[in-house]
């Protein structure tokens, strides 16, 4: 039986809170419009792994930041044929899909790094057309819901889903951060885009951030940052200069002690790969788990 990757993400996280009732009808993508998004404990991080590293990963993640994991199940995530194991892992950082495919992956899953739950997919997904973004995956049924995939200017692509049956979930402890890498000449393009559709606000737009923060100190680049009921989304604008492993990274996870967080992380397996750093508001570093995923670790800095 195919089962959707949401639908065990929804098992785990103990389904029952309204969404909205599906319909086909037409975006409105004027500024009086309703916003697409559900809220920030259902948008989280696609981790994909190879099978040997799903245990370790799963372990050292949860070693590091606390939360729960349901169990392994096998199942097919994409439109067409395709298997792969996986697990939906609930954390005070975020939620997370670890997938690890037993077949090759169908195009162009594997580029998609968040799933964005919505109250109405089709409305959704013509707006965020009307916004600028083009659909990669047109929606698809499941046994529970829908999905589809759409990418945004400047590249970066998203899932969105959608719930027969609404999910239940508390808030995270902290809203992880969605960190996209984004050329210059599409910067303006993919803020203004994705502003219309998720109905979101700029928090901050630094023309001069610490180039410390892209591994490159002494220097400066944009920076933009941006929430919705999606959660938060940082648009980090370079000339794609980037040193290991910036630009590798797809989530940044708040915590209260960095130093606490990393000993957790280095104990259960993880590798730091860029020390901790001080920036304009918040202290940093890099680390990369078991299986190669990739994380920027933040602990804000209070006045």
């Amino acid at each position: 039986m195919k089962i959707c990757l949401r639908f065990l993400f929804a098992v785990a996280l103990m389904l029952a809170v309204q969404a909205g009732p599906q319909t086909a009808s037409a975006a409105d993508n004027s500024a009086n419009s309703p916003s697409p998004g559900v809220s920030a404990q259902y948008d989280g991080a696609h981790v994909y792994l190879a099978p040997a590293d799903m245990d370790p990963f799963v372990k050292s993640f949860i070693a590091t930041f606390g939360g729960q994991a349901a169990a392994p199940a096998t199942t097919t995530v994409t439109p067409t044929p395709s298997s792969a194991s996986f697990v939906a892992l609930r954390t005070p950082v975020g939620p997370l899909s670890v997938l690890a495919f037993t077949t090759p992956i169908p195009y162009p899953f594997g580029s998609e790094r968040v799933g964005y739950l919505v109250k109405d997919l089709d409305t959704a997904v013509a707006a965020a057309v009307a916004a600028g973004a083009t659909v990669l995956v047109a929606p698809f049924a499941d046994p529970i819901g829908r999905d589809a995939i759409v990418q945004w200017p400047g590249g970066v692509t998203m899932q969105f889903y959608w719930h027969d049956v609404p999910p239940s979930a508390p808030p995270p402890a902290t809203i992880p951060e969605y960190r996209v890498y984004v050329s210059r000449e599409r910067a303006d393009a993919l803020v203004d885009s994705f502003l219309r559709f998720s109905k979101g606000a700029i928090i901050s737009d630094e023309r001069a951030a610490p180039g410390i923060e892209i591994g490159r100190p002494g220097e400066s680049f944009r920076r933009v940052r941006i929430a919705s009921d999606f959660g938060r989304l940082t648009a980090l604008v370079t000339d794609g200069h980037l040193p290991f492993p910036f630009g590798r990274e797809t989530y940044g996870y708040q915590v209260s002690d960095l130093a606490a967080t990393l000993a957790k992380a280095m104990a259960a397996g993880a590798t730091v790969l860029v020390e901790p750093f001080k920036t304009d508001d918040r202290e940093a570093a890099m680390i990369q788990f078991p299986g190669g995923y990739i994380a920027e670790i933040h602990m804000v800095l209070r006045p």
